[in-house]
């Protein structure tokens, strides 16, 4: 007997219904917006949304959905099947006290009496999901009942119905021509295809678990091990098109270099090449001390007389060695400022910064960008133009946090891509100090829950305190704590 999988807890879903047909569809951090004519209208084009997301997982998923009627826990399946989550409640919302009474019909015109309502009972079917989000749909007992109909209505009681003369004792009026409703057959169920196959999940590889698996006989993993390999799907998908990713805060020494370099060997470890970090900074940025050297000491001024070149057709992926540094064991490239020059002598304006974005999305897919520390500077400014997801990093240092939390608002109100950025970011606090208690760290994370989509900790490690920043030097607790970071990240792109 095949065993139907299970809902998947990630990635995580919510879905914000409004009374004008609008919805708001959060899935793992991105946002699917749906316009439709009514809320009735909106709730099946939800459900389809969230029905491809399951079946590209090949599992169905776990879903809140909120709208005027209550919020409903669901289960969505890949072929659009609905059920109750029976882990999580349903809210429905009180009815209405005082609900608003019909409008009076006018009388027709040559009528001379009022036709009495008749008053018609419908049965109700029976259905094993309740709610708004029931298929097929119940009829509903307060639903307007068309007399005139023609046509026979579906799933409706066949009752025999006596002549208005008779129930009315008077001569009937006129037939008042009317057109009848079309009936719409349901649709086939889809047949179930002979290439769909259930994903088998892979044996344990930790803890006794583990030790058991390699003995030969078959154990599933647990949670711990699940959500890290959740973390490590996620980070190794690959996107259409080319992202940005943008690493701020106003203050040196918040720790925006150390998160830039090892966010980045996460996405290249798991994910395959095609990853670049990019030294923004107008004054002496330090990603090139943290990081290996190639065999030359190219920079960004170096680059910049040949991007006309690079973006010629004739130019190949492996002309950029002439300017990155590649990073042999962690496998992402560096494109480093020049440190040792006075920042009047390597001014980079915002025609650069689109110049030098331009080649960078043109060779890589992810692009990490190691910001300065002026956020008036038009380098900066631009950046933020062509940013899709924000990091905020900081350490405990009330300085730190205070001024990634200021940068935040400023984006907020400054334009709608700055406001979206800051809702969406991703905060990286770094336990720099080793003195730093558990309390230090959850009042910094707790200061970001109302600015930031998600906060994530990193604890102190002494292979991040000075030279080349290797992600295979990290402890094992390290090296969890980043590939939990640019998880979150990933769930933003």
């Amino acid at each position: 007997m095949t065993e139907q999988p299970q809902p998947a807890d990630w990635p995580r879903v919510e879905a914000r219904i409004h009374a004008d047909g609008t919805a708001d569809v959060l899935i793992g951090g991105k946002t699917h917006q749906i316009a439709a004519g009514s809320i009735d209208a909106a709730r099946p084009q939800v459900i389809a949304l969230v029905a491809r997301h399951a079946a590209q997982l090949g599992r169905p998923l776990r879903a809140v959905t909120n709208d005027p009627d209550g919020q409903w826990p669901l289960i969505i399946h890949a072929d659009g099947t609905v059920e109750n989550d029976p882990t999580a409640p349903s809210r429905p919302n009180p009815p209405n006290q005082n609900p608003p009474e019909p409008a009076p019909r006018e009388p027709s015109a040559d009528r001379t009496e009022p036709i009495p309502q008749l008053e018609t009972e419908l049965q109700p079917q029976a259905f094993q999901q309740t709610g708004p989000y029931a298929s097929p749909s119940a009829p509903s007992v307060d639903s307007p009942i068309q007399l005139a109909s023609t046509s026979p209505q579906p799933q409706a009681p066949v009752m025999p119905a006596k002549p208005q003369s008779e129930v009315l004792g008077t001569v009937p009026p006129p037939a008042i021509a009317t057109t009848a409703a079309p009936v719409h057959q349901p649709a086939p169920e889809p047949r179930q295809s002979f290439l769909v196959q259930e994903q088998t999940e892979e044996p344990a590889t930790q803890g006794w678990r583990g030790v058991v698996a390699r003995l030969g006989l078959r154990v599933g993993p647990n949670e711990t091990e699940r959500a890290e390999r959740a973390d490590v799907q996620a980070v190794s998908q690959h996107w259409p098109g080319p992202r940005t990713i943008a690493i701020v805060n106003a203050k040196g020494g918040a720790g925006k270099t150390p998160t830039t370099v090892l966010l980045a060997a996460v996405f290249a470890r798991y994910g395959g090449a095609g990853v670049l970090t990019w030294d923004n900074n107008q004054t002496r940025g330090t990603l090139g001390w943290r990081t290996e050297q190639g065999p030359h000491d190219a920079t960004v001024l170096e680059l910049l007389p040949q991007v006309e070149r690079l973006l010629g057709t004739g130019a190949q992926s492996a002309d950029l060695a002439h300017f990155v540094h590649h990073q042999t064991r962690d496998r992402f490239d560096v494109l480093r400022s020049k440190p040792t020059a006075l920042s009047a002598d390597q001014r980079v304006d915002a025609s650069d910064v689109d110049a030098i974005h331009q080649v960078a999305s043109k060779y890589y897919r992810l692009i990490f960008v190691d910001s300065g520390n002026d956020e008036s500077d038009p380098m900066w400014l631009r950046m933020i133009d062509h940013t899709d997801q924000l990091v905020v990093a900081t350490t405990t240092r009330d300085d730190h946090a205070e001024a990634g939390a200021l940068l935040l608002e400023a984006l907020t109100s400054r334009d709608q891509h700055g406001a979206d950025l800051a809702s969406q970011a991703v905060v990286v606090v770094t336990q720099a100090d080793p003195r730093a208690s558990r309390s230090d760290i959850e009042r910094v994370v707790n200061g970001y829950r109302d600015l930031a989509r998600e906060a994530r900790t990193i604890p102190y490690d002494p292979a991040m305190v000075d030279g080349v920043l290797r992600y295979g030097s990290l402890r094992p607790v390290t090296r969890r704590a980043w590939l939990g970071a640019a998880a979150a990240v990933a769930r933003g792109l």
